[in-house]
């Protein structure tokens, strides 16, 4: 998302090679799945010319599809939601913790400094001062507001 709002990115594989520069060593078919999942579309230039990888709409890359996405993983995959100090402590069956953790950290949600992920455990750490209760809270309503959403 950086690399993409910072300049024009004119390929996957330039992109690929500045991830690479950065430690982020990634395959055609994931970085090509992870740009569309944050938005990411190609544009022509302002004169018609070479094309470059911009977010949709002109907002963030991530944030708008992602967190919608969450909120419809939650809906599905939350089984309950704990807390200890600033760490909360997600449940979802088995096997399906990793992709949950995943969708939460595509979603670059604010209040979340990172997640580990277990096989059906998930610790989410809070941002300072947000405690883990309040972020076990906030997760669990954003699943609970896709739930009464009509589909």
């Amino acid at each position: 998302m950086e690399l993409i709002g910072q300049r024009a990115i004119r390929s996957q594989a330039e992109l690929a090679t500045l991830l690479a520069t950065e430690g982020v060593d990634v395959t055609q078919a994931t970085l090509s799945r992870d740009l569309d999942e944050l938005g990411a579309v190609k544009l022509r230039g302002p004169d018609g010319g070479r094309r470059s990888t911009r977010c949709r709409g002109g907002h963030r890359c991530g944030r708008p599809r992602g967190t919608s996405r969450l909120a419809r993983l939650l809906a599905e995959l939350l089984v309950s939601a704990d807390a200890s100090g600033n760490l909360a402590v997600l449940r979802t069956p088995p096997g399906a913790a990793q992709f949950l953790a995943s969708a939460m950290d595509r979603a670059a949600l604010h209040d979340v400094v990172g997640t580990i992920a277990g096989d059906d455990t998930i610790l989410v750490v809070a941002r300072e001062p947000l405690t883990g209760s309040e972020l076990a809270r906030r997760i669990a309503a954003l699943g609970d507001s896709s739930r009464s959403a009509p589909n």
